[in-house]
């Protein structure tokens, strides 16, 4: 009886190749697990693809409520993001789908997963670190690792030598990697810092600036502990309330950026990334954060959002060290309920009011008039003990300058 091997599939270009070769190496028995974290499109036919290049069985895993509700939200209410730019869709897809890549392999008893990610990329640690900590028995195989494939180019020289059918072709190399997030676009043309993008030739599910709606569109978004939970007054589900937020941002063109980043694997990269959605949820939590929560935790948990991006995207999603930023985060959300206006216009997210019951703003307090809570004449006092320090130095350094 042949050894198994699940094979996370997604009908792309690289898992397309990697059933024959596979085949070709080895005598396995090739399960195709596909998991839907929100490419819904690209499914079509799948099953039948993978068959036909040779997988003895198919999985298909809708996990998309999942991956929004205890991935995509959790890293909005970290305020997640890497290097301050990338709020990291691609990232966060890959432990949910190492888990039910394990969870698929456990129930086929296979021995062996493998992936279509190559060696220059941070997916393959991603992918391998997850399955790793769910269950260190599962031996990883990595074709990019191992064979005499080194490009896109010779990828596709390949799947037309095998009548492999292919949707990328030496004119159109973008890779992609699309969840209901976002879409993450790398490859030719975009990989030299020096060209500007041809949005118009990229761009997926967003506008370009240029075509962008000419009309401001107002939104408002209820938040309770830190979730959202209603768009314009309506009870929304996690799923639907991103999908929604994708289609009215790209119509505005938000959260499109142009990103060179540091990879995990020690070289940069640039890809072009379109996260609307996630882009308008990001702004508006954080804009409810700043009305609730106290300073000293507000400007803590910017050191924490910096720690849990460069986690997530370092693929350590299972681990203590974020789970237990996870519970410090989970605590800071109490109080985040509340209401955010925005007014959403040509790439940009602008502010147009919030209110909630836990707002720390007190506008008698804040405002210029008159407060029988605060005494300005209290503020001398503090200025003197808080120019001490100062002073003091001051006082120093004319001293050792003999003056």
């Amino acid at each position: 009886m042949k050894e198994k091997l699940v094979l996370a599939y997604s009908g792309g270009l690289d898992t397309s190749i990697i059933i024959p070769w596979i085949k070709e190496k080895y005598d396995f028995d090739i399960i195709a697990a596909c998991v839907n974290v929100g490419q819904d499109d690209e499914l079509e036919g799948i099953e039948e693809k993978a068959i036909k290049s040779g997988a003895s069985k198919v999985y298909v895993e809708n996990v998309t409520d999942e991956f929004v509700s205890d991935y995509v939200f959790k890293a909005i209410k970290a305020n997640a993001l890497y290097e301050g730019k990338y709020l990291l869709g691609t990232s966060l897809a890959r432990p949910l789908i190492s888990k039910k890549l394990v969870e698929i392999a456990h129930k086929e008893g296979a021995k062996y997963i493998a992936h279509g990610c190559t060696g220059k990329g941070n997916d393959q640690v991603r992918f391998e670190a997850s399955i790793a900590a769910l269950d260190p028995s599962i031996g990883v195989i990595a074709p990019w690792r191992i064979w005499d494939i080194e490009s896109r180019e010779d990828a596709i020289d390949y799947a037309n030598m095998h009548n492999i059918p292919i949707v990328a072709t030496k004119e159109k190399i973008y890779s992609r990697d699309r969840n209901i997030m976002h879409i993450s676009h790398e490859g030719g043309d975009i990989e030299n810092p020096a060209n500007e993008p041809n949005y118009k030739k990229i761009l997926m599910i967003s506008k370009t600036l240029e075509e962008s709606s000419d009309e401001a569109e107002y939104i408002k978004i209820e938040f309770n502990k830190g979730v959202a939970i209603k768009l314009n007054d309506i009870d929304i589900s996690p799923k639907e309330l991103l999908t929604k937020l994708n289609i009215i941002g790209g119509k505005h063109a938000i959260g499109t950026i142009d990103l060179l980043e540091n990879r995990l694997v020690g070289m940069k990269s640039r890809g072009i990334y379109e996260t609307p959605g996630a882009t308008i949820l990001m702004e508006a939590h954080n804009e409810l954060e700043r009305l609730t929560l106290d300073k000293l935790t507000y400007q803590f948990k910017e050191t924490v959002s910096k720690k849990y991006a460069e986690i997530v995207y370092d693929g350590i999603w299972f681990n203590k060290l974020r789970e237990s930023l996870d519970s410090f985060i989970e605590e800071t959300q109490t109080n985040v309920t509340g209401i955010v206006k925005l007014k959403l216009y040509k790439g940009n997210i602008i502010l147009a009011g919030m209110e909630s019951d836990y707002a720390l703003f007190e506008e008698s307090i804040s405002s210029f008039g008159k407060s029988e809570f605060f005494n300005h004449h209290d503020a001398e006092g503090f200025i003197n003990l808080y120019t001490l320090p100062f002073k003091i130095n001051a006082m120093m350094e004319k001293n050792l300058k003999g003056e």
